[in-house]
């Protein structure tokens, strides 16, 4: 029974300090909030400009979710010289658990608020749903973050590379 209770001193993160795993974490959803944020609100407002369905705004919202936050951290590695297929496996290791919370909840909130995804790009609704949805889904993964990065995966693998 003691295996499954932890405690932060028990899980150090990819720097081996407990005392920053909340903090790496922090810095990790932030990250891929970010680029969340970038594909989803490009998606919302495309599907909702286009006037598309429900279902094609929200699949080209994800993504370009997934798209964008792949690339936020792809690129520091395609610039330090890394291979096209190296920057993406490791952008994929940092952030698939990561934006996939993200946009199971940032989706299903917007859904769920009444009139959300009937808003125009110009109604309160529209740009305050989207900005609820978005906390909420970086609220969602910051425990998936840390419990990654305490296991030395996630955005544990991205600072391990930066060192190399």
């Amino acid at each position: 029974m003691t295996s499954m209770m932890h405690h932060d001193r028990d899980h150090p993160d990819a720097d081996g300090n407990a005392g920053s795993l909340n903090r790496t974490a922090a810095s990790a959803t932030v990250h891929c909030l970010s680029g969340c944020a970038i594909g989803e609100v490009a998606g919302m407002v495309l599907g909702t400009a286009l006037g598309w369905s429900n279902a094609a705004t929200i699949v080209v919202s994800v993504v370009l979710a997934f798209v964008a936050g792949f690339a936020l951290t792809a690129l520091p590695f395609l610039r330090r010289g890394y291979a096209v297929a190296d920057a993406a496996r490791i952008a994929f290791a940092a952030d698939a658990a990561s934006i996939t919370v993200m946009e199971i909840v940032d989706n299903l909130v917007v859904l769920w608020i009444p009139g959300a995804m009937a808003a125009s790009l110009s109604s309160p609704l529209f740009w305050g749903s989207l900005a609820f949805s978005l906390a909420l889904a970086g609220a969602a993964a910051f425990p998936v973050n840390r419990w990654l990065i305490a296991r030395g995966r996630g955005h544990a693998v991205v600072h391990a590379r930066h060192r190399h």
